[in-house]
């Protein structure tokens, strides 16, 4: 079990008789995590999809309230001839790493998954030379260091991958929901997160500034490797396959702030296909209107639009 069920139903695109789930380790020694493997039934060696969630002690399923946006995409990927491998995250597996004084974004993320494209390559049901690692949100944003440091990797889809640095993204989110939630989200709250990523900023943020004067509580090793890490610069050197997507209507990562940066930073790169989704939020559910965070607690599932688009991409053969 991944979480409490809640009130997740299937997508109506998931064809569960298409595809048998089994349960498998990612990693060894004291820090393995597990996860889930999805794998078409009867099919030729096809495309392998690592998922990667987005930021903080994510389940394998990225579940949210009634929602489980990873799983949405495993199942409906998984249907179309995808063998889809997504996991539980080091912070929600082992709450100790979560809590750990040197923890950065590269340790949360980057072993796990590149053990993850080795166990997909070894599957009888891929091809090896078309694993491909699948970020959303901070996944999307390490999506491309995963690609460094296993160079295997036939590709990227980034889904609403964050470029705009995050403790000024932090600022400009609290700042919008200080706007649409002015009952729940004080000035106060918005001056403090000022406050924190001047900190993130400046000369004296040190490995020992403690984790409750930064944002999020995330650790000093973790803005500082966050401060000079630039997904878009090492996406560029890559020469590998990209399909960007973007929710028109997510205001946590914007089509202004952050898919304006992979836009200029890709100018020209035939290998770089980017499409935004107008209706979509951050978890490209479908909507109208304003996005705020009570739309996440209403059970929806992603786009069948981007589920569509990501498995022609990745050359699948039923779409």
């Amino acid at each position: 079990m991944t979480g409490s069920e809640l009130a997740w139903t299937p997508p109506p695109y998931a064809e569960p008789d298409r595809f048998s789930e089994h349960e498998v380790t990612v990693g060894t020694g004291p820090l393995a995590v597990p996860g889930t493997m999805s794998v078409p039934r009867g099919r030729t060696p096809g495309p392998g999809v690592v998922l990667l969630a987005g930021g903080g002690p994510f389940d394998r399923d990225e579940t949210s309230g009634p929602n489980r946006p990873l799983k949405d995409l495993a199942w409906g990927l998984a249907g179309r001839g995808t063998t889809v491998l997504r996991f539980d995250k080091a912070t929600f597996a082992h709450r100790d790493v979560a809590a750990a004084s040197e923890l950065t974004m590269t340790q949360e993320y980057v072993p796990h998954a590149v053990d993850a494209v080795a166990l997909l390559r070894r599957h009888r049901s891929v091809d090896p030379e078309r694993v491909f690692v699948l970020g959303h949100s901070m996944g999307g944003k390490v999506a491309p260091a995963v690609a460094v440091a296993a160079p295997t990797v036939a590709g990227l889809v980034i889904m609403a991958g964050d470029t705009q640095p995050m403790h000024h993204a932090a600022v400009r989110v609290v700042s919008y929901l200080a706007t649409v939630l002015p009952d729940q989200v004080p000035p106060a709250a918005v001056e403090t997160f000022r406050q924190q990523a001047a900190l993130v900023d400046s000369a004296d943020l040190t490995p020992s500034t403690p984790a409750a004067d930064l944002p999020f509580g995330l650790s000093a090793p973790y803005w500082l490797e966050l401060r000079d890490y630039d997904p878009v610069a090492i996406a560029a050197g890559l020469g590998k396959p990209m399909l960007i997507l973007q929710g028109g209507r997510d205001y946590q990562v914007t089509v202004a702030d952050d898919l304006a940066r992979w836009r200029t930073g890709l100018a020209g790169r035939p290998e770089a296909d980017i499409r935004v989704y107008e209706a979509d939020n951050h978890l490209f559910f479908r909507g109208a209107g304003p996005s705020t965070p009570a739309e996440y607690g209403t059970p929806q599932h992603v786009d069948p639009a981007v589920i569509a688009d990501i498995a022609h991409w990745l050359g699948c053969d039923e779409v």
